[in-house]
């Protein structure tokens, strides 16, 4: 390589292209890569948030109708436990390690 010839180095952080003098160790260019659009299309960009708050609507209706039925089987628990415990008075409630002292 000749002394007065710069060369290019790509910016491991940012990609960019460094054009780089080797005599003056300093940089002479610096070229930023063209970074996609992140969104392409508007519209359906907009249609995606619609499907989606559909979507979300749909999954929270779902979560409601299970704690429902979550109070329902407790409630039905609960209630079949105080059964059995009218049914079996003499049934004493086990001992605790502070009762023992």
């Amino acid at each position: 390589m000749a002394k007065g010839q710069s060369f290019e180095v790509v910016c491991p952080c940012c990609d960019a292209v460094l054009k780089i003098d080797p005599e003056t160790r300093s940089v002479l260019t610096h070229r930023v890569p063209e970074k996609p659009r992140a969104i392409e299309d508007l519209a359906a960009e907009v249609e995606k948030l619609k499907s989606s708050s559909s979507r979300h609507e749909e999954v929270f209706r779902k979560n409601i109708e299970k704690e429902r039925m979550h109070g329902k089987v407790l409630e039905k628990k609960f209630d079949e436990l105080f059964k059995q415990a009218k049914e079996n008075p003499d049934l004493t409630p086990p001992r605790r390690d502070f009762d023992l002292d």
